[in-house]
C-alpha cells in the first residue's frame, strides 16, 4: 500500500532498458540518442516520441519529469532534453480542428503520486472520492477531491490494471488486464479478494460495469469474450463473440438491464442477453468501422465512436436505424472515449495532437471542441470518460499522470 508521496518508478525502466533496443520506430542519429534510448525504451517504444506533438526544450523537460525523476542527474537530464528538442521540435502534423461554440468548460487537474504509472479510467464513488488505476505501476488509487489527499494501493505484480469500477456498496473492482484476474479491494482495510478467470483462454479482463442488480459485466478484448461475475457467489460466466477478432472493448447497460458492447476489431455492436448470455451481433455499415467505446442516452439511443473512420455514430435499437457524423478533425481523428450527459454527447479525438475534447449537440447537430491540457503541455489521450453525480465529467491524461475533472457550464 502507498500513501501520498512520489516513487521514482521510472528508474526501474532504466534498468530494464539498459540492454534494449528502441521499439516501434527509429530515432535519428545525434548526440544524446544513446541516452534517450536507454532511458525511454524500457517503458515505451520510440514511436511515442516520433509521433508526438513535439516540444521545446522546456516542454520536453516537463514531459520527461512526469515519467522519471532525473533531478539528481542534471547532465543526463539535459542531454535528453537537448536531443529531443533538436530532433522533435513542436509540429502540426496531427493538429486537430478545434471548433468554437457557446458552452464553457474548465479543467481541474490532479497529478497522481507515482511517476510513470500511466494513470487512467477515473471514476467517482458513491462517497464522492475519485478512483483511478495506474496501469504500468500495478496501482489503484483514490483522490479526495475536497482536500486533494491521495492514497495508492499496490495490486498483485503483473496485474497491469486496465480499469476500475465502483459498486454501490463502495467496493472497488479492478480489471487485471495482464494476469487474468478481477480484484475486489476493501478501501478501508486494503484487503483484496482475487477472482481468477475460469478459462485459460480468458486472458485479459478489460472494462467493467455494474447493472441495476449489482451484477458485474466485463469485456476481455484480445480473448474475444464477454464476462459476467456474480459478486454474491463469485461465479464467472463467459461468452465468446461470434466474429473472430471482434475485440470487445467498451460496455454499458441499457435501461432494461441489457449489456451492450463495442467491437474494437470489427464493424459491430454486441447485445447480450443478461439471462442466457446469448450474443446478438449488430453489423455497422462500413467494413473499416471499429468501435472503441459506446454510451446509452436516456432515450435509449446508443451512441458510439467510429474509431476506424473518424466518425460519431448513433444506433436506434428500436428500429435498427444507424446514422453517423464526420468528426471535426477528419477520418484519422480516431475518436476513443465517449459519454452522454443530459442528452449531449462528449468524446475525444485520440489521433490528434493535442487530444481534443469534443461536444456534440444532437438537437442542433453541431460540434464544439477544446484541447485537453496536461499541465503546461499537451500530452496524452483520453481512453475512458465517465460522468460525476453533479453533471461534470472525469477524464485523464495518462502520459503525464493526470486525472482531470471537466467542469461543464451549459
Amino acid at each position: 500500500m502507498r500513501l501520498f508521496g512520489a516513487r521514482v518508478a521510472g528508474l526501474m525502466c532504466f534498468l530494464a532498458a539498459s540492454s534494449m533496443s528502441v521499439l516501434g520506430a527509429s530515432l535519428p542519429d545525434g548526440e544524446g540518442r544513446d541516452v534517450v534510448e536507454a532511458m525511454c525504451s524500457g517503458c515505451h517504444g520510440a514511436d511515442k516520441i516520433t509521433n508526438s506533438l513535439g516540444y521545446t526544450r522546456a516542454g520536453w523537460l516537463t514531459l520527461a519529469g512526469t515519467m522519471i525523476d532525473l533531478s539528481a542527474d542534471p547532465e543526463r537530464q539535459g542531454a535528453i532534453a537537448d536531443y529531443l528538442a533538436k530532433h522533435f521540435p513542436p509540429n502540426e502534423r496531427r493538429a486537430p480542428t478545434l471548433l468554437d461554440g457557446d458552452t464553457s468548460i474548465s479543467f481541474h487537474e490532479w497529478v497522481v503520486p507515482t511517476l510513470g504509472q500511466r494513470s487512467r479510467d477515473p471514476v467517482e464513488a458513491p462517497d464522492g472520492t475519485i478512483w483511478w488505476v495506474g496501469q504500468w505501476g500495478d496501482i489503484v488509487g483514490k483522490i479526495d477531491p475536497e482536500t486533494g489527499k491521495m492514497r495508492e494501493y499496490d495490486l498483485p505484480a503483473g496485474s497491469k490494471p486496465h480499469s476500475v469500477t465502483i459498486a454501490n456498496d463502495g467496493g472497488v473492482w479492478v480489471m487485471g488486464n495482464k494476469n487474468a484476474t478481477i480484484v475486489l479491494l476493501d478501501p478501508d482495510s486494503g484487503d483484496m479478494k482475487i477472482y481468477d478467470m475460469p478459462d485459460p483462454k480468458a486472458r485479459d479482463p478489460h472494462t467493467a460495469v455494474f447493472d441495476a442488480n449489482a451484477q458485474l459485466w466485463f469485456t476481455l478484448q484480445h480473448s474475444n469474450m464477454i464476462g459476467h461475475l456474480d459478486p454474491e457467489t463469485g461465479e464467472i460466466r463467459l461468452a465468446t463473440l461470434p466474429t473472430e477478432n471482434s475485440r470487445p472493448y467498451g460496455i454499458k447497460i441499457d435501461a432494461s438491464g441489457t449489456p451492450w458492447v463495442a467491437c474494437n476489431g470489427s464493424n459491430c455492436l454486441i447485445k447480450v442477453d443478461p439471462k442466457t448470455m446469448a450474443l446478438t451481433e449488430i453489423k455497422l455499415p462500413h467494413e473499416a468501422t471499429t468501435v472503441r467505446r459506446l454510451d446509452i442516452a436516456d432515450d435509449g439511443m446508443i451512441w458510439y465512436v467510429n474509431s476506424g473512420r473518424g466518425r460519431l455514430g448513433r444506433y436506434d435499437p428500436a428500429i435498427g436505424d444507424i446514422k453517423e457524423w464526420p468528426s471535426p478533425s477528419g477520418p484519422t481523428s480516431h475518436p476513443y472515449a465517449i459519454a452522454v450527459l443530459d442528452g449531449v454527447v462528449w468524446y475525444n479525438e485520440s489521433g490528434m495532437r493535442p487530444d481534443p475534447l469534443v461536444r456534440f449537440d444532437p438537437a442542433t447537430e453541431t460540434f464544439q471542441s477544446w484541447a485537453i491540457p496536461s499541465g503546461d503541455i499537451f500530452s496524452g489521450i483520453v481512453r475512458h470518460m465517465r460522468p460525476t453525480s453533479d453533471g461534470d465529467m472525469l477524464i485523464h491524461q495518462s502520459a503525464t499522470n493526470r486525472i482531470i475533472r471537466v467542469e461543464i457550464d451549459d
